[in-house]
C-alpha cells in the first residue's frame, strides 16, 4: 500500500467461541490507530472453519464489540459469503502458473513427514507435484508456488526488520480437496480486496506473514504494513487461559466491570505513555502510536483491573454507570421501577462497590422485599431500641420535606431527646430499613427508600424487637 493511501485497519476474529481479552486488545489497537489517523476500521468475520464456527459465536463477538463501543466503519464482512471470489483468485493463480494441483495422498504425505522427522528436518511439502504437466487422477488440493530462492523481508512496526528465507517456506495449500479455501489464502484476498493498509494482530501470526506476502506479490498487490503484538500472559507467566479467571470479554461485563475500565486496562497491557495510568478515549486516540507497543509479553493483573474499575465507577457520569447497572439489575430480576432513580443509587454507592455486580447486590433493598440478616437483627433490634424507633417513626409520619437534611434532623433530635449517641440509633435504624448493618449514610439511605417504604419497614422492625 502506498504511504499516502488512507489508513484502513481490520479486526478479523474467527467465530469459534467468545471474544477473548487478547482479541479485544487487538481490536482496540486497530480501532485506535484508525481513529488517530482518521482512517477506517473494518470488522471481518473469518468463518471458513465450517465445523467450529457458530452463529452464537458471531453474535458474541458483535455483542462484545458493541459493549466495548468499538464501532466499525465497515462490515461485518463474512468470508463464507466470499467463496466465489476466492475460487476466482485460485483460478487466476492456476492460469498464471503460480499455483498447481497436488494429487499426493495422505499416506505419501504422512510417510514424507515421518522421514523428515527421523532426519530431524522441519516437516514440509517436497514439491512432488510442483512441475507436473499432465493431470492426475483422484482428489487433489491446490498449492501456491512459493518462490524457491530469495527471502521475504518486511519492517514490522513493533519488532523492526524481519527476514524469512523462501527455502524455509513450503508450497502452501490454498484450496482443500473439497474446494474450500484455506485461512492463509482467504486472509490475503480479503486484505487485498478491502484495501487494508495496516495489519495489527497477535504474534502467533508472524510465521503466516511471509507466506501471505508472497501470495500478495504473486497477485501483483502491495502488501500492507504489519505489526505483531505480543501475547498476554497470566500472572504465572503462562499464556492467559481460563485457569487464570475470566478471559471472555462479556464475562467481564457479567462480573460487573465498566467497558471503559476494561479498555483502559487492555490498552496498557503492552502500550504506555509515560507513567500515565488512566486515559479517556479521546486521550487514547490522540496519544496512541503503534511504535509505542512493547515487544515483550504483558502479564494480566486482575487487581489492577479491579482498581481501575472502581476508579471509573467513582468518577464516571452517574447516568452512564446507571445504564450499565440497569443491565445487572435486570440480570438479577430486580424491578427498578419501584424505587429510587438508579442514578441516585449510583451516587450513593459509588464509593462502596468495586464492581457493578456488587453494587447491584448491595442495592437490592431499595427495590425488593427486605431480607433480614438474622445476626444483625439479634444484635440491633432489641427491646431497648424500640422507643427510639417508635419516636422516629412518629416524627417521619409528620415530616413534610422528605430530604436528607430534615431526615437527619429527626434522627439527631430523637437521639438528643432520649440522651443517646447518634450511632446507638443509626445502626438499629439501618438494620430496620435495609435488613443489614452496611449501607450509605443513614439519612441518604432513608431518603432514597422513600417515606412509605421506611414507615412500613419500621413497623416490621418494631414487631421484631424483643
Amino acid at each position: 500500500m502506498s504511504s499516502s493511501a488512507p489508513v484502513r485497519t481490520r479486526f478479523a476474529p474467527s467465530p469459534t467461541g467468545y471474544l477473548h481479552v487478547g482479541g479485544a486488545r487487538t481490536a482496540l489497537y486497530c480501532w485506535l490507530y484508525a481513529r488517530k489517523t482518521k482512517g477506517k476500521f473494518i470488522l471481518r468475520i473469518e468463518d471458513t472453519d465450517l465445523e467450529r464456527s457458530t452463529q452464537e459465536s458471531v453474535q458474541a463477538i458483535i455483542d462484545a464489540m458493541e459493549w466495548l463501543n468499538l464501532e466499525y466503519d465497515e462490515g461485518p464482512y463474512y468470508q463464507t459469503k466470499r467463496f466465489d471470489r476466492y475460487k476466482e483468485v485460485v483460478q487466476q493463480l492456476l492460469t498464471e502458473g503460480k499455483a498447481y494441483r497436488c494429487y499426493c495422498s495422505k499416506e505419501r504425505l504422512e510417510k514424507l513427514r515421518e522421514e523428515q522427522m527421523a532426519r530431524k528436518e522441519k516437516p514440509r511439502y517436497d514439491g512432488f507435484c510442483r512441475d507436473r504437466k499432465e493431470p492426475g487422477e483422484g482428489p487433489y488440493v491446490i498449492r501456491f508456488k512459493n518462490p524457491q530462492t530469495g527471502a521475504v523481508e518486511f519492517d514490522d512496526l513493533i519488532r523492526g526488520k524481519l527476514v524469512f528465507e523462501n527455502t524455509e517456506l513450503d508450497d502452501l495449500i490454498i484450496a482443500r480437496s473439497d474446494g474450500t479455501p484455506t485461512y492463509n489464502f482467504t486472509v490475503v484476498v480479503d486484505d487485498w480486496d478491502m484495501k487494508i493498509t495496516h495489519v495489527i494482530r497477535g504474534d502467533d501470526h508472524i510465521n503466516n506473514t511471509p507466506r501471505q506476502i508472497n501470495i500478495l506479490r504473486a497477485l501483483g498487490a502491495t502488501p500492507p504494513q504489519y505489526a505483531h503484538v505480543s501475547m498476554i500472559l497470566g500472572s504465572d507467566g503462562k499464556r492467559l487461559s481460563k485457569r487464570h479467571g475470566a478471559v471472555g470479554v462479556m464475562q467481564y461485563r457479567e462480573e460487573g466491570y465498566l467497558p471503559e475500565a476494561l479498555l483502559n486496562y487492555l490498552v496498557r497491557l503492552g502500550w504506555s505513555h509515560g507513567d500515565q495510568e488512566i486515559f479517556s478515549m479521546d486521550e487514547l486516540i490522540n496519544l496512541f502510536d503503534i511504535k509505542g507497543i512493547n515487544k515483550a509479553p504483558s502479564a494480566f493483573n486482575p487487581e489492577k483491573l479491579l482498581w481501575l474499575n472502581q476508579h471509573y465507577i467513582k468518577s464516571s457520569d452517574p447516568q452512564h454507570v446507571a445504564k450499565e447497572l440497569q443491565w445487572h439489575m435486570d440480570q438479577l430480576g430486580i424491578d427498578t421501577t419501584q424505587g429510587p432513580p438508579l442514578t441516585e443509587v449510583v451516587t450513593a454507592l459509588s464509593e462502596r462497590a468495586k464492581t457493578l455486580r456488587e453494587m447491584a447486590e448491595k442495592s437490592r433493598y431499595f427495590y425488593t422485599d427486605l431480607q433480614y440478616n438474622d445476626e444483625a437483627v439479634k444484635k440491633n433490634l432489641t427491646l431497648d431500641v424500640a422507643p427510639a424507633l417508635t419516636e422516629i417513626r412518629e416524627q417521619f409520619t409528620n415530616l413534610n420535606d422528605w430530604s436528607k437534611e430534615p431526615i437527619h434532623h429527626v434522627i439527631q433530635a430523637t437521639a438528643d431527646k432520649l440522651g443517646l449517641k447518634m450511632g446507638k440509633i443509626a445502626q438499629p435504624l439501618r438494620v430496620a430499613v435495609t435488613g443489614d448493618t452496611i449501607s450509605p449514610p443513614i439519612d441518604i439511605t432513608l431518603m432514597l427508600l422513600g417515606r412509605d417504604r421506611v414507615i412500613s419497614r419500621l413497623d416490621s422492625a418494631l414487631r421484631l424487637c424483643s
